[in-house]
């Protein structure tokens, strides 16, 4: 594929040399000469000086023929912009990193829509969610919103013998903007179907509003298990979305951050977690937090070798698990040997998002669920596209093959079997891989 990459710092640089490595043609623009220079001289890329920002510059880099842009520079504007205008001038898919979570906050404005971008992503929101799912279970989905914020993923465990497992889930009274996805019993995965009886242990993946989840959520309700004690150190953009997350769910939730203004904001917006003014580095404040006492405890400070040292204390203080937010992913092969449970690398985090969207065609993205043989795909619906013939429920779509929901311009929805797809949606699709051509072949507009 054709890529081009817009910020050749960190980011920039290790996206464009695992592209190297998988063969895309790559070209990288940045508005040092030096930082060119050594990309020139040390991968097989063709590297441009040039504001991202500037049409020119975007012209010489070949960007009406390019099939992705990554907006990667360091500054949010720019990277809004420069995506931006990428597809208007004709790039096939255009996608741009955000810090700030004002741009990615649907409440106050759409920027996303706006401004024609295909994604906005947060490398410390993807970061959060990695961790997320670390310290609910490794092999469970990640909590998040799930979308563009219209709906929700939860993983619900069937925890005692009721209504949940003496019906078929067709008939468990379901609200019609829930789809049961995935269902996972013992080591086995599989699509949810209709007739499908669930029993105690199955956790299930559900897709829907919140408000429609909590209806579904008490279906499962098995007691009240102890809540896990998280500690986080560092309360910067990753600590904050992390923290957000646990909240929602039964963790007691605790943020060390050093800085007392940052901690006015925290607690602001938090809204069960406990916010503590202290400098975590000192062992004598993680002794007086109880560092020592809890489930697990999160290093994200912002400094690899400070989360690293916090990670050796917590573990030597008595903490269970131990977890570390590394930027160079050359230290994560050293973290186990220091007591650290888990080491999350940023970069590798983004590459790997960023690698689901090098897709031809009506492929938006394609990732794998939990278990490897259950996908989740984004798929563009198509004028002239059998899609858009019939309902649903008529479309001929393979068994265990499940759309999840439809994103359309304005909103998102779960689709009901009556539902008819329209050009321009995207639908999100779970399908298990056999059946993924004869899925994808409902999508592709038949030939003139």
């Amino acid at each position: 594929m054709n890529i081009i990459i817009l910020g050749a710092g960190t980011v920039g640089t290790s996206i464009a040399d695992r592209l190297c490595q998988l063969e895309h043609s790559v070209t990288v623009v940045d508005i040092d000469p030096e930082m060119v220079r050594v990309i020139n001289e040390s991968f097989d890329v063709r590297a441009i000086v040039g504001s991202a920002s500037q049409s020119s510059v975007l012209f010489q880099a070949g960007i009406s023929t390019a099939d992705i842009c990554l907006a990667v520079t360091g500054k949010d504007e720019v990277n809004i912009v420069a995506a931006s205008m990428a597809k208007a001038m004709g790039v096939r898919r255009s996608i741009a990193r955000v810090y700030s979570p004002v741009f990615r906050d649907l409440s106050t404005f759409d920027y996303q829509r706006h401004f024609g971008i295909d994604r906005m992503l947060s490398l410390e929101h993807l970061t959060a969610m990695e961790l997320a799912r670390a310290i609910r279970d490794p092999g469970s989905v990640v909590v998040e919103q799930f979308a563009r914020g219209g709906l929700e993923v939860q993983e619900l465990v069937v925890g005692q013998q009721g209504k949940v497992t003496d019906h078929p889930i067709r008939d468990l009274g379901l609200p019609s903007n829930v789809r049961m996805g995935m269902v996972q019993r013992e080591k086995r995965f599989w699509i949810a179907a209709a007739d499908d009886q669930l029993q105690v242990g199955d956790k299930v993946t559900v897709f829907g509003r919140p408000e429609d989840i909590k209806v579904v959520r008490a279906l499962f309700k098995s007691g009240t298990p102890k809540a896990k004690r998280v500690v986080i150190a560092g309360g910067g953009e990753t600590g904050l979305q992390l923290a957000r997350t646990l909240e929602r769910e039964s963790y007691k939730v605790m943020v060390l951050e050093s800085d007392e203004a940052r901690c006015q904001i925290l607690a602001g917006i938090l809204e069960t977690a406990a916010v503590v003014h202290c400098d975590a580095r000192r062992r004598e404040n993680l002794e007086e937090q109880r560092v020592g006492n809890a489930d697990v405890f999160v290093a994200c400070t912002g400094d690899d070798e400070d989360n690293m040292m916090l990670g050796v204390e917590a573990d030597d203080l008595g903490a269970d698990q131990i977890m570390t937010v590394i930027d160079r992913p050359d230290y994560c092969s050293i973290t186990q040997k220091l007591g650290i449970n888990l080491a999350v690398s940023e970069q590798n985090v983004m590459a790997r998002q960023i690698l689901s969207y090098l897709n031809d065609g009506i492929v938006v993205s394609r990732a794998k669920m939990p278990g490897g043989l259950i996908n989740v795909i984004e798929v563009d619906v198509l004028d002239g596209s059998p899609a858009t013939e019939s309902a649903v429920k008529d479309l001929g779509l393979p068994d265990r093959c499940l759309i999840v929901a439809v994103i359309q311009q304005d909103y998102v929805r779960v689709p009901g079997a009556n539902d008819r797809l329209s050009a321009g949606d995207t639908a999100v699709i779970l399908l298990e891989d056999d059946v993924v051509d004869a899925t994808l072949a409902v999508f592709v507009p038949a030939s003139p």
